[in-house]
């Protein structure tokens, strides 16, 4: 029987992270992080990713909830790189701010 591993995970987030929102017929598969990058804090748009993330990608409801996390860092002259970590495995999306 073949298992799911850290590394599939990472390719299913990975795919999550590319794909637009409604980018799929008829599904609200895929993310819309660049609306959160110049948002407040405040509004909780990072945890409502992190809710359609989870449920867009089934496998990772089997992972406890602080299994899976985001965070931005700011890179210098113009660079936003928000990392989603699943279970200590960080994923990259880097936008332009």
């Amino acid at each position: 029987m073949k298992q799911i591993t850290g590394l599939d995970i990472q390719d299913m987030v990975r795919h999550w992270l590319a794909a637009p929102v409604y980018g799929y017929l008829g599904s609200d598969y895929g993310n819309d992080l660049k609306a959160i990058l110049q948002r407040p804090q405040a509004d909780h748009l990072a945890d409502e990713q992190l809710a359609k993330l989870r449920n867009d990608v089934a496998a990772l409801q089997a992972l406890p909830a602080s299994a899976v996390n985001i965070y931005a860092v700011k890179t210098p002259p113009d660079k936003i790189e928000l990392v989603i970590e699943v279970a200590g495995r960080g994923i990259i999306y880097q936008d332009t701010l």
